[in-house]
C-alpha cells in the first residue's frame, strides 16, 4: 500500500468513525478564530474558551479590542500563559486588522502570516476552517499521529504539511486534521496509546507492534536430574 492509499483509507475510517469534524476552539467570527489560535499556543483549547469567552463578551469588535490596552488583554488572557506577549500579539493584530484590511480577515497565507503572532498552522486552520481553502494543520496530534502511521518521517511541521499535502486529497485535509486531534485526544495519546482497541491499528507501524499478544517471559530452566559424580565427591 502506497503512502497517499494508506492515508485514503485512514481518512475514510476516521471519517466513519468521526462523521463530525470541527475546531475545538469557540468562535462566531473569523477575528475571534484569530485571536483563539493565538492563545491556544501551549495552552488547552478548553482554558482557551473560557478565557475568550470573557475576553469577547467585554471586547465584542474588532474596534473595541484593537483600542483596548496590552495592559487591560493581559488582565484577561494571562490564564493562557504568556500573557503580555499574546496581549501584545492581539492588540496588534487587531490594529492591523482595521489599518490594512478594512477589519477583516485576509483569506491569503502571505497576508495571514505578515499578522503578528501567525504562524503557517493558525493561518492554515483560518483558511480551512472561516474561507473553505485547502489546509493541512500541522499540530502536535497531526504529526504524533501521522508519524506513527507512516505518512511522514519529520517532526517538523513544515515537512510535515509539505508531504502531507503530496498524499491527502485537498479537499478532505482541514478536516483530516480536525479528525486526528479527537484521535489522538480519545485513542492516539501520547503516552500509553490505545493500540488494542484503535480501528487504525492495522495501518499503524505501532498499533501494529501494541496489537500483539504479548508472551509471557518463561521461567530459567533449571536441572532437576541425578548429580553428576564430581558433584557428590
Amino acid at each position: 500500500m502506497t503512502k497517499k492509499q494508506r492515508a485514503a483509507e485512514i481518512i475514510n475510517r476516521l471519517e466513519s468513525v468521526y462523521p463530525v469534524a470541527e475546531c475545538s476552539l469557540a468562535y462566531e467570527d473569523a477575528w475571534q478564530l484569530l485571536v483563539s489560535v493565538r492563545l491556544a499556543a501551549q495552552c488547552t483549547d478548553i482554558r482557551v474558551n473560557m478565557v475568550t469567552e470573557i475576553l469577547f463578551d467585554r471586547y465584542p469588535t474588532v474596534r473595541a479590542l484593537a483600542a483596548a490596552s496590552v495592559d487591560d488583554i493581559e488582565m484577561i488572557v494571562k490564564p493562557c500563559g504568556l500573557g503580555k506577549t499574546k496581549a501584545r500579539d492581539i492588540h496588534l493584530a487587531m490594529n492591523m486588522l482595521l489599518s490594512l484590511h478594512g477589519g477583516l480577515v485576509p483569506d491569503t497565507m502571505e497576508a495571514l502570516l505578515a499578522i503578528p503572532g501567525v504562524g503557517r498552522k493558525s493561518a492554515n486552520l483560518i483558511l480551512g476552517d472561516i474561507f473553505k481553502k485547502p489546509a493541512i494543520v500541522t499540530d502536535t496530534h497531526c504529526i504524533r499521529l501521522c508519524r506513527r502511521f507512516g505518512l511522514t518521517g519529520s517532526d517538523n511541521p513544515s515537512i510535515v504539511e509539505k508531504e502531507l499535502r503530496q498524499i491527502v486529497d485537498p479537499e478532505k485535509g482541514n478536516d483530516f486534521c480536525h479528525r486526528l486531534v479527537r484521535h489522538g485526544r480519545e485513542v492516539c495519546t501520547a503516552r500509553s496509546p490505545k493500540c488494542h482497541s484503535c480501528f487504525l491499528a492495522d495501518l499503524c507501524k505501532q498499533g501494529r507492534t501494541e496489537a500483539q499478544p504479548r508472551v509471557p517471559n518463561k521461567p530459567p530452566v533449571t536441572s532437576i536430574g541425578p548429580k553428576k559424580e564430581d558433584d557428590i565427591r
